[in-house]
């Protein structure tokens, strides 16, 4: 039985940008991505000091793996985004990306944290995504 993924946002809470604020899978088994950093299948760096093309790869990254598990961002229903220095801007950049490949919604629940550090120095963005398999 397919899972069944009721995604919304409460009239009490403010309006979001982007994403919804519950998320509520009803039944079925769920892949747990875990973060993903701006590497290529080779592992360098991509887009060194550019959060945007960063997140570009993030993404990338993220529907390789949603791939490999049998899912995509359709079935997404939680997002973690961790951005080095966030700010206004770089929040932005990253949702401009993020709706690239989200489309028109309706979005997962959504976090996005500002860190002072990854693993790498050069990387500036990680995303680790949870998403309901059939």
């Amino acid at each position: 039985m397919p899972s069944k993924i009721d995604l919304f946002s409460p009239a009490a809470l403010s309006p979001p940008t982007g994403y919804s604020h519950v998320a509520i899978v009803e039944s079925g088994k769920q892949a747990h991505v875990s973060g993903q950093v701006a590497y290529d299948p080779m592992g360098k760096v991509v887009g060194e000091g550019d959060i945007a093309a960063q997140a570009e790869q993030v993404y990338a990254n993220l529907a390789a793996a949603l791939g490999a598990a049998g899912t995509d961002f359709t079935k997404v229903f939680k997002l973690v985004t961790y951005v080095v220095g966030l700010s206004t801007e770089k929040a932005v950049a990253v949702r401009k990306v993020r709706l690239k490949y989200l489309g028109d919604g309706p979005y997962p629940a959504s976090t996005m944290v500002g860190v002072t550090a990854l693993v790498d120095p050069r990387l500036l963005i990680e995303i680790e995504a949870i998403a309901a398999l059939d």
